[in-house]
Order: C-alpha cells, then structure tokens, then sequence
C-alpha cells in the first residue's frame, strides 16, 4: 500500500526548501538594489490629495 503520509511529508519538506531559496533570491535582489548605484531615471510625481479640503 502507497504511504500517502510519508510523501506528504516529502511535498511539504520539498515546498519549504523551495520558499527559501525564493525568499533568499528576492532578499538578495534586495540588497542589490539597496547598494546599488541611484538609477538615474528614476522621476517623483507630486500627488495631490482629492480628499483634502482645501480652505
């Protein structure tokens, strides 16, 4: 008989190894982007609050 339990566990050990190594490629993105040099074209955009009252 097929041990539906064992290879339940197997998946879940499986799908946790492949959430870390995910986390730790986006947390290395991350750092490298934090470190990196400022991206030149990069522009802000001054937002104006529609819900303010203005008086």
């Amino acid at each position: 008989m097929t041990d539906y339990r064992k290879m339940y566990f197997q998946l879940a050990a499986q799908v946790a190894d492949a959430v870390d190594i995910l986390l730790k490629a986006q947390q290395e993105g991350e750092r490298e982007f934090v470190d990196g040099e400022p991206y030149s074209g990069l522009k802000g955009i001054a937002l104006q609050d529609e819900n303010h009252d203005s008086e």
